[in-house]
């Protein structure tokens, strides 16, 4: 008896609380539990502290030091992040595009001469310098003339279709400063 008392007394700290409903339900009312907030431990002030002189380090030695070890640290064993193979690689050559759909083009009412510095002021296209690719995603109605590095072959074909052309920007070989 003695026993589902103790539980009856455990299970339910909030058995005291008022039992009265706000607009925020009962959360304000939940009692926090002794011992749950607890202010920061202080090292280091002093000895009537209690956690002075050695600020609980113990004395001496690599971990009492401040910055004890490296993360990953496993005492000069091989640590896991090198015992574990690499895998693939990363491809130096790689051209990214910004994609310009068909779609895009026909929302923002483009017509005529298509450039980049166009595409750039209608906001589809972050840069005017990177490689720009149109896909061909939409229907276009409109004849235009666009300017860009590459066209997905069903742009090609829409474009044209439409009565545009299509017209594959030169690219600017960087040339390599003479040292």
């Amino acid at each position: 008896m003695a026993q589902t008392e103790k539980i009856e007394q455990g299970r339910g700290f909030g058995k005291k609380r008022a039992k009265k409903s706000t607009s925020l339900g009962n959360k304000n009312l939940i009692p926090i539990p002794k011992g749950a907030k607890t202010s920061k431990k202080r090292v280091g002030q002093g000895p009537g502290s209690g956690l002075g002189k050695t600020s609980a380090r113990g004395s001496k030695g690599q971990r009492a030091r401040a910055s004890s070890m490296k993360r990953g640290f496993e005492g000069g064993q091989m640590p896991l992040h090198k015992r574990l193979p690499k895998r693939g690689f990363t491809n130096i050559f790689k051209e990214e595009f910004q994609p310009v759909n068909l779609l895009a083009l026909t929302k923002a009412g483009v017509s005529g001469e298509v450039t980049p510095s166009v595409l750039k002021a209608k906001n589809l296209i972050k840069s005017e310098t990177d490689l720009i690719k149109v896909l061909g995603t939409g229907e276009i109605t409109t004849a235009i003339t666009i300017t860009a590095d590459g066209f997905s072959e069903s742009a090609k074909a829409k474009i044209e279709k439409a009565g545009g052309k299509i017209v594959i920007r030169e690219k600017k070989k960087e040339e390599k400063k003479k040292a």
